[in-house]
């Protein structure tokens, strides 16, 4: 007789993305994820070291999920317009999915945590890597500064509870396109 085997740390992490999102990262104490995650205190101090180490582990599983809902489907070698145009459309109907998930962007993304957040995913991050694939033919500007004025806005939309329909979805892909490409 088999038992299955209860992914703590899986709950932790989830429980971690939940609590940040509702109360922002000040609000988030270990006790109070630990008992969203339903499991001991203690049990989430045996996966993770501290708060910050979760924080970071959560945002590198929220983006290795975004990055592959991001690529699902999508040929980099296609033209850059239309590569940008279906990473951003997935990205946002995956955020649209569990908005969670971009509330918690938009803490981690404001908070102190932010650069060992982006250290830890630098070199592992099929976004990243699609986006320097397409940089040659955009505007000379910081990778953040490209995230900020073309996916951050699918984060912000979805974090705000903003709903689209489809024609203005297309509308801000677009205006999204125009901000980080030159004409």
């Amino acid at each position: 007789m088999t038992t299955k085997q209860i992914d703590r740390s899986a709950l932790v992490r989830r429980a971690m993305l939940e609590v940040v999102a509702d109360r922002g990262l000040h609000g988030a104490s270990m006790s109070l994820i630990a008992k969203q995650a339903g499991v001991a205190t203690g049990t989430a101090y045996v996966h993770y070291d501290s708060k910050e180490d979760l924080v970071v582990e959560t945002f590198l599983e929220v983006k290795a999920k975004l990055a592959a809902a991001g690529l699902d489907g999508v040929d980099i070698s296609a033209e850059p317009r239309q590569v940008f145009g279906s990473i951003w459309r997935n990205c946002h109907d995956h955020l649209a999915a569990d908005p969670a998930t971009a509330r918690f962007l938009l803490q981690v993304e404001a908070s102190p945590l932010k650069k060992a957040t982006h250290d830890a995913v630098a070199d592992n991050d099929p976004l990243r890597q699609a986006a320097q694939a397409i940089a040659p033919v955009l505007v000379d500007l910081p990778l953040d500064v490209l995230y900020d004025l073309s996916l951050g806005a699918a984060v912000r939309l979805v974090a705000s509870g903003t709903e689209l329909d489809p024609d203005d979805l297309d509308l801000l892909i677009e205006a999204c396109w125009r901000a980080v490409h030159p004409s």
